[in-house]
């Protein structure tokens, strides 16, 4: 069993990769108009504890409202991350 930051019980936590050649913008909410907190460096991988929707962003991995939670209180895109999947691929966010 693992722990998550929220200390409730997960799955074995997953990493996956933001797009190549992508510098990743993290965000204080699952949108663009919250606070920008820093920038991913290319090559970045990511563990995504939840998700949700939010703004809408065009990426390398399509449209999408799905944002994911890499962080507490952290947010990127999913239309930059590699999923293989559409779709929420984590719990949604609480």
């Amino acid at each position: 069993m693992v722990l998550g930051w929220s200390g409730t019980a997960t799955a074995a936590l997953r990493y996956y990769d933001v797009a190549p050649g992508v510098r990743l913008n993290v965000r204080s909410g699952p949108g663009t108009e919250y606070s920008l907190l820093k920038v991913l460096a290319e090559g970045a991988k990511v563990p995504i504890f939840c998700q949700t929707p939010g703004t809408t962003v065009t990426g390398p991995y399509g449209t999408t409202n799905l944002w994911d939670n890499i962080d507490n209180g952290e947010f990127v895109s999913d239309a930059y991350v590699y999923t293989g999947s559409d779709g929420y691929v984590a719990p949604r966010c609480s």
